[in-house]
Parts: structure tokens; C-alpha cells; sequence
């Protein structure tokens, strides 16, 4: 089974840039080399401004609905350099996986080592209840990216 990665979409993103510095929710910050950055799915580079603001996920609705600190590009970029292939920049360390079913309810939840994200992530996509899985920081729970079937 073939996956999609999902970045946050552009429009999240045109909005958080350009409420940017204007509020407590919408930061801007300059030296955060090595920070996770969720427009591009990279690690932030030395001297690359960025954004610090609150994001909701699409998936998780109701009382699975969660509010988290993402970075960002201060100005657009790129995007990811594949959407259909786990982003290197984020197989360094064991990914929570949440998976979650069409009406936006938990189904499932596990931690996927470095070496079997790949494998993991089909493996609970080969569920037919589960509509997206959410990857995240184990150790701050952040929100990465989500991944869907392609």
C-alpha cells in the first residue's frame, strides 16, 4: 500500500505567516537550528527565520481534538521533497502513531522504532477503519505530519 505524507496545508500556513509577531500565538524566531519544521518536513537550518504558532490537526474531533506548538518557514518554501516517502529528517528517533477513523475518533495509537516506521505505518493503514495517521514527537508529543493512503 502506497502512502501520502501530508505537510500542513498552505492555507494553515499563509495564515500563521501572516499573523506572524502580531499575537502570543504566532512567534517569530530566527536561531532554532535543528528545530522540525512542518511546511517542508525538514530540519530548520542556522539563521532560517521561522514561526512558532498553536495548529489543530485535521484528524481528531470532539474530545480527540488537540492543540500544539508547530514551526514553520516564516516565508512560504518548497514543501516537502517527497509526499510519498517517511521524510528523512524525522527517522532519528522512535514516531508515536495515532491513527484515527473518518468521523475524527482515536482508533489506534503505538510508538514505531526508527527502522519499522515504514513498515508500521502500512501496517495500520491495511486497517479499513483508519483514515489518517498522525505522527508525532515521543518525547514533547508534537505534532510531525499526518499520513493518509495515496
Amino acid at each position: 500500500m502506497r502512502m501520502r505524507i501530508h505537510a500542513l496545508p498552505t492555507d494553515v500556513l499563509d495564515r500563521a505567516r501572516k499573523l506572524a509577531g502580531t499575537d502570543e500565538h504566532h512567534e517569530v524566531h530566527v536561531e532554532f537550528p535543528g528545530t522540525p519544521l512542518r511546511c517542508c518536513l525538514r530540519k530548520a537550518e542556522a539563521g532560517e527565520p521561522l514561526i512558532l504558532f498553536r495548529h489543530t490537526p485535521t484528524a481528531g474531533t470532539g474530545p480527540y481534538e488537540e492543540l500544539g506548538p508547530v514551526f514553520a518557514h516564516a516565508e512560504p518554501c518548497d514543501g516537502p521533497a517527497s509526499t510519498t516517502e517517511f521524510p528523512e529528517a524525522f527517522r532519528h528517533a522512535p514516531r508515536t502513531l495515532r491513527a484515527y477513523t473518518a468521523d475524527g475518533r482515536i482508533h489506534d495509537g503505538e510508538i514505531a522504532e526508527p527502522e519499522t516506521l515504514t513498515e508500521t505505518v502500512t501496517r495500520v493503514l491495511d486497517d479499513p477503519r483508519v483514515a489518517e495517521i498522525q505522527v508525532r514527537s515521543v518525547s514533547h508529543g508534537c505534532f510531525l505530519f499526518a499520513i493518509t493512503r495515496d
